[in-house]
């Protein structure tokens, strides 16, 4: 069974402007005139908010299993599509319908419904504030869902951590012609390397200290590739073992060209041991050793840019991903992949942390979505031959603010650590928007 693409809505977003509407009329016209909207915006007046009537394309369409002539069937690619020649306007499929996604049409003649536009649905593409989206992450599914899952199932992450899809999804891809390198921290607590002496992951893994995860990568693939074998050395890694400790074993891999993956999930702390801040915790933050209290306010220093430092490295490839953002983040897997066979790849995570972030369980997509359409987490990407590459817009961010009252440990910020805030991610975003403008690359980092 194939997943297909799917307009999505988020009422928060929606404002009841009715450009959608009009989109639509103009689009289904087929004599000049505007025809009836396949997609109506309707208003709740108890709570203030909106929301839509519009064809689901359901997986199993209530529509077609009522209609007595067969007029409605799914195809392949996903659609519910009326046959005119096959209906006879008895309107069952009206009252069948849950979502008002079908109604009758005065002025055509019969009954209309969402086709989709082909692809390209005009609602979307007139929708100013992104409350409606274009969901086309199931080709993802598609072409990768036949794929081995190279961990077993059970592992031991804690409730609504991405950090498991993190894993699967990357080993998924990579395959099995690898060797993943797992330093202390939330990988191997979960089980990548097992626990009571069954083995987690279904590759060869080691665990390394925290210090020499870099290093001894370099030894291991060095050492296939004098017995005549490539394979793909991986590393999973957090910021700790990443940015802190490991950052010194990183940077000389790096630097050396290595031919090496790292692949950093950045929850930005200890969070494996209790919570303890790392130098990729954000200003202000609580966690276990930067305390709230009269005096203590949160981490007073500012996060390191993990992903900028390894860019001046002159990798062959460096990006910034989000599992908010899947099609992106499996692009860029497969550039670093790719790229990991000619020299050092490194592909950074922002991984929302449930306990460590105080959040709950099910809002960690919400919540790295948040990050990125703050500028709080600006996804880019660099290749030595290309420079760097702004992966979305980040000109009309979000105010940082409706990212931070998300979580926990910014519970206890004031107005001035906000205002810090926010304009530290401003800074940042500009640095980013600048280095892309100058098509900063090989010559300018190497």
């Amino acid at each position: 069974m194939s997943a297909t693409p799917t307009i999505a809505f988020d009422a928060a977003r929606c404002d009841g402007c009715g450009e959608c509407m009009k989109a639509c009329q103009v689009a289904k016209s087929d004599d000049g005139r505007p025809a009836q909207s396949r997609i109506r915006i309707v208003r709740d007046d108890e709570t203030g908010s909106w929301g839509i009537a519009q064809c689901r394309q359901c997986g199993d369409p209530r529509c077609a299993s009522v209609c007595p002539a067969a007029a409605l069937a799914k195809g392949g690619d996903g659609v519910v599509a009326w046959d005119a020649g096959r209906c006879v306007n008895c309107l069952i499929c009206t009252a069948g319908c849950t979502y008002g996604g079908i109604a009758f049409s005065a002025a055509e003649g019969h009954v209309v419904k969402c086709d989709q536009c082909a692809g390209a649905p005009q609602c979307v593409a007139a929708c100013r504030r992104g409350a409606l989206r274009y969901v086309t992450a199931a080709k993802l599914y598609n072409r990768w869902g036949e794929l081995e899952d190279l961990f077993v199932p059970g592992l031991g992450g804690c409730q609504g951590c991405n950090t498991e899809l993190i894993m699967r999804h990357a080993l998924r891809r990579i395959g099995p012609n690898t060797v993943l390198a797992t330093p202390p921290g939330c990988i191997p607590g979960m089980g990548s390397v097992g626990y009571n002496g069954m083995l987690g992951c279904k590759v060869p893994v080691f665990h390394p200290l925290l210090t020499n995860t870099a290093s001894m990568l370099t030894g291991i693939r060095r050492q296939f590739k004098r017995k005549g074998r490539d394979v793909t050395a991986l590393a999973l890694a957090g910021d700790g073992g990443a940015g802190d400790v490991g950052f010194q074993s990183l940077s000389g891999a790096a630097e050396r060209g290595e031919q090496i993956l790292f692949v950093c999930v950045d929850n930005e702390g200890y969070m494996n041991t209790g919570a303890q801040r790392s130098g990729s915790t954000t200003y202000g933050a609580w966690t276990a050793t930067t305390p709230i209290g009269e005096a203590a306010r949160g981490k007073t220093q500012e996060a390191k840019n993990l992903p900028l430092l390894m860019m001046w490295h002159g990798c062959e490839y460096v990006a910034t991903a989000s599992t908010a953002f899947m099609e992106d983040f499996y692009a860029k897997l497969e550039a670093a992949l790719d790229a990991s066979g000619r020299g050092f790849a490194y592909l950074h995570l922002y991984s929302p942390c449930t306990s460590g972030w105080r959040f709950p369980s099910a809002a960690n997509v919400e919540v790295a979505r948040k990050a990125v359409e703050t500028n709080f987490a600006v996804l880019w990407e660099y290749r030595r031959s290309h420079g760097l590459r702004l992966s979305r817009d980040i000109d009309e961010p979000a105010p940082v603010v409706d990212y931070l009252k998300l979580l926990g440990k910014f519970g206890h910020l004031d107005a001035a650590q906000v205002a810090h805030i926010q304009a530290h991610v401003d800074r940042q975003a500009q640095v980013l928007r600048e280095l892309a403008r100058a098509g900063c690359g090989a010559d300018a980092v190497g």
